[in-house]
């Protein structure tokens, strides 16, 4: 039975699931958060067809991402809750990347040359890659003997032809510097529009669909015959739609005049655009559930708020129905997608010209499948798709190590 190991190493934390790959189940996961910091936490849970058998948190200080994946490692291997009966059992383990540029457009097997590489376009996303980089590392020296993996959040949106990725300025800044659209959220996008052309028995070579992943972080794609033909985000996770506490897409000039007239530095305008802005610049919060209940309430900053988010959300939808032509589907996923009713309504407001028509009751209700939500008099079909990213990750580590 395969085994892959899914790390998803962020700055401070590390987000793991260990999958059987012939089931397709999690038999463990956890998050290890707070390294570095004087009081660290490890939680870690332990699955068996499907059902939670164990869980346990260990609160200490976990100085650096070699301490947490030890932790990891040793929770995994302990001989009465461990997951794993030896380490020879993990085959693989599969690593999220952010940023692949255009060197990664599918899975890789890392070595040296692919670890040089992946330092070399670091700077295209400083505040993901280099932790992503410290997670493989570690994970060579706790893993030794199974098969490390990169996963690259960009490369589902490789697909995206010339005219939609480059930027219109000189073409030097793509040619000398690699300044164009990447795109983010791959592993999302592409899982979930496989998972609803399997649900609606659609081959994914004639599917046009388009995804709407509405988290913390959000984006929007076009899948042009199951693959991805135009993006939200751009060079950075940044651009597009309003998100938790990015921006999405603002006028170029605005940085330009908070540099020249209000006197901020790049550093400042960065943290301002990256992690002040979106639903907290405009709420004070990022949390869309409080949003939501204040929305509820009536507070003048809640309504703004929403009404900005849905409405830009619902631009991206138009613009990409005219630039699929035919479209199959419209899917909403991640944390806001998935079960956030009231946002689903509004993007799909007014928007039966377009053949989206809502189902109001079957919206309201909850469910964890894939589930059907439009009117059958709807041209379009709407879904409500869960994400896995991680087990997109390790089925793709699985497809490379079997040579598809």
């Amino acid at each position: 039975m395969a085994k892959i190991l899914v790390l998803n190493a962020g700055s401070s934390s590390i987000k793991f699931q260990l999958f059987e790959m012939d089931r397709q189940e999690v038999e463990a996961s956890g998050l290890v958060e707070r390294i570095g910091e004087p009081r660290g936490r490890v939680n870690y849970r332990k699955f068996q067809n499907g059902q939670e058998q164990y869980e346990t948190t260990i609160e200490e200080a976990i100085t650096d991402h070699q301490q947490g994946l030890n932790a990891i490692g040793q929770l995994l291997l302990d001989q009465e809750n461990g997951a794993l009966k030896n380490a020879g059992e993990l085959q693989a383990v599969g690593h999220r990347v952010v940023h692949g540029a255009e060197l990664f457009s599918e899975p890789v097997l890392i070595t040296d040359e692919i670890l040089a590489k992946l330092r070399e376009i670091s700077f295209l996303a400083p505040l993901h890659n280099p932790a992503n980089l410290k997670g493989i590392e570690v994970s060579k020296r706790v893993f030794p003997k199974a098969y490390q993996i990169a996963v690259f959040d960009t490369a589902f949106h490789q697909t995206l032809p010339d005219y939609a990725y480059r930027f219109p300025i000189p073409g030097k800044f793509y040619s000398e510097h690699g300044l164009r659209v990447y795109g983010f959220h791959g592993t999302s996008h592409a899982f979930v529009s496989r998972a609803a052309a399997d649900h609606l028995r659609k081959p994914l070579s004639e599917f046009n669909a388009i995804t709407l992943h509405l988290g913390n972080g959000c984006s929007a794609a076009a899948i042009k015959g199951g693959k991805s033909v135009d993006v939200s985000m751009g060079l950075t996770p940044l651009g597009g739609l309003i998100m938790g506490t990015r921006s999405g897409d603002i006028d170029p000039s605005l940085c330009l005049f908070m540099a020249d007239h209000l006197g901020m530095t790049t550093s400042e305008i960065d943290k301002t655009l990256n992690k002040e802005s979106g639903l907290k610049g405009l709420t004070g919060d990022n949390d869309l559930r409080n949003i939501l209940a204040a929305y509820e309430n009536g507070v003048e900053d809640a309504r703004l708020a929403i009404e900005m988010y849905t409405y830009r959300i619902k631009k991206y939808v138009g613009a990409y129905i005219a630039a699929l032509g035919r479209v199959d589907a419209l899917i909403f996923t991640a944390g806001v997608g998935e079960n956030s009713a009231l946002i689903r309504r509004l993007v799909c407001q007014e928007m039966e010209v377009l053949g989206l028509s809502l189902d109001h009751e079957q919206n309201d209700l909850r469910s964890a499948g894939i589930r059907l939500i439009n009117k059958p008099s709807g041209s379009v079909k709407i879904l409500v798709v869960p994400t896995n990213e991680e087990l997109e990750i390790a089925t793709q580590s699985m497809a490379l190590l079997n040579g598809n």
